[in-house]
């Protein structure tokens, strides 16, 4: 049986051979490119033509041919569901997309120029049961924040004082499998453990829950420890004075998925690594989608979409296929990074994911170095991904010094380790 993904790439390339043969003005229950798709069932092949007429809609879009891409269109969203296959659903929310796109760009609908990150937002307002139902069932999560947190545990192995600034704490996982491995070290006692977590004002209730269930969790490991909240109304108003660093503590800096809300404001971002660059942590962990989603070329970009999101959604029917309800709600939040993706431009397109060569680059301005991962750390990854019922199918592979998280091969995350020179 074929992946998601393997399905959109076959559609791809009978798009490519074929697309010198395309007229638009059909009307389709057979096969339009002959019966030269041996060995795919019934259902793959529909699957496969109804992506080949979502690539047509997007390359006409692409040319500014609003009425024939319509006509393919039609096709898609009369033929796709968000309750169908996993195929049927990626095609019903990408179709979504191009239909504002194209809206938009006949006049049908009036841009806002809006600079919210509705897909950030949901993951943010997620419902906890959802959060732990991706946790527990979908190996990415625990693969990614435990390899980080195994990084950060090594570079502080002869501290007493560590100081993690936490730039995207959500529920705050990550810190109890720091403070358990931190209880563990048997050589060097740990005299404070100080969090500081960073947010937004509008989410201050959730962060300082998430600080007082990790101040008791603390108290029943015997470790000491405080915390710190900066709230502020936008990143571009984080300064070096918000946080309180001792002469004897030791910095470690976590950024979970979040630089990438910045490629859209780079003023911000810079800000922010200026910031971090002063405080001087002895290590920053960063964990970002390894996806390029932020070509100016519009046809590139949606393909490269098409191809990550058809993993993300094979991934979700593969692990959480029986929690209909949390795999739906899963798939409104992705789908919401693929309307951004697909649908906006300029201010609006805040979903620009990038890959690790984009980020090295970035980070290569600030004198940043990139330290590898050590064989336990690496070992840690694939023992967590085993633990997992479908683990076999998270792929965890080296690119230079950092590791790439994929999906049956298909990259989906980056974790990378860096220090300041």
């Amino acid at each position: 049986m074929m992946s998601t993904e393997e399905i959109i790439r076959v559609a791809g390339a009978r798009y490519v051979q074929y697309s010198a043969h395309w007229n638009d003005s059909f009307c389709i229950p057979m096969h339009p490119y002959g019966l030269d798709l041996g060995g795919l069932s019934e259902e793959e092949n529909r699957d496969v033509e109804l992506a080949q007429f979502l690539l047509g809609a997007a390359e006409r879009v692409g040319c500014q041919q609003f009425e024939r891409a319509n006509r393919l269109l039609l096709h898609c969203q009369w033929n796709a569901s968000a309750s169908a296959t996993p195929v049927q659903r990626v095609i019903f929310h990408f179709a979504r997309a191009l239909r504002e796109r194209i809206d938009k760009e006949i006049g049908r609908i009036t841009v806002n120029g809006s600079e919210k990150n509705e897909e950030r937002e949901l993951l943010q307002k997620m419902d906890t049961n959802v959060a732990l139902t991706c946790h527990q069932k979908i190996p990415f999560n625990q693969v990614m924040q435990l390899t980080g947190i195994q990084a950060i545990v090594e570079h502080v192995a002869r501290e007493t004082k560590i100081h993690l600034l936490d730039l995207e704490i959500k529920r705050g996982v990550h810190c109890i499998a720091l403070m358990q491995a931190l209880t563990e070290r048997q050589d060097c006692t740990v005299k404070l453990l100080k969090i500081t977590a960073i947010g937004l004002n509008e989410c201050k209730t959730k962060i300082e829950e998430t600080c007082k269930r990790l101040a008791s969790f603390a108290e029943s490991l015997n470790l000491p420890f405080s915390y710190k909240t900066v709230f502020v109304n936008d990143m571009e108003e984080i300064r070096d004075d918000h946080f309180e660093i001792e002469e004897d503590e030791a910095v470690a800096v976590y950024s979970p998925y979040f630089l990438r809300c910045m490629v859209a404001r780079p003023y911000c971002m810079e800000n922010l690594m200026r910031v971090i660059r002063n405080i001087k942590p002895v290590i920053m962990i960063v964990l970002e989608v390894e996806a390029n989603h932020n070509s100016p070329s519009f046809v590139t970009r949606f393909i490269e979409a098409l191809f990550f999101y058809s993993a993300f959604f094979d991934c979700l029917e593969t692990c959480i296929k029986h929690e209909i309800e949390s795999r739906m709600t899963i798939e409104e939040v992705l789908s919401e990074g693929i309307r951004n993706i697909v649908a906006m431009e300029g201010r609006e397109r805040t979903v620009r994911n990038v890959k690790i060569n984009v980020w090295r680059r970035f980070f290569a301005r600030y004198r940043m170095v990139e330290t590898g991962f050590s064989e336990s750390s690496m070992y840690q990854a694939e023992l967590v991904a085993k633990e997992f019922a479908f683990g076999k199918f998270c792929t965890i592979d080296k690119n230079g010094k950092c590791l790439i998280v994929g999906w049956k091969g298909t990259p989906m995350h980056s974790i990378s380790a860096w220090r300041f020179l």
